[in-house]
């Protein structure tokens, strides 16, 4: 039998926990932090879980 092979682009945007919890990283943590407040960026440096809409789709996509 052949293997399931994982997403990539999934797998560079999800990790999983030890609980099997999927996270996920916030929109807008990358780049132009000159324009963000200090207190902003501290907010969107914290991984956050996805929602359980979207639970199923990623833990596919991970293989899992």
């Amino acid at each position: 039998m052949p293997k399931n092979k994982t997403h990539s682009g999934a797998k560079k945007r999800f990790r999983v926990t030890g609980s099997g919890k999927i996270m996920r990283e916030r929109a807008n943590h990358v780049h132009k932090f000159h324009e963000k407040t200090p207190q902003h960026a501290r907010r969107l440096a914290n991984d956050v879980q996805v929602s359980k809409a979207d639970e199923k789709k990623a833990k596919k996509l991970l293989g899992r």
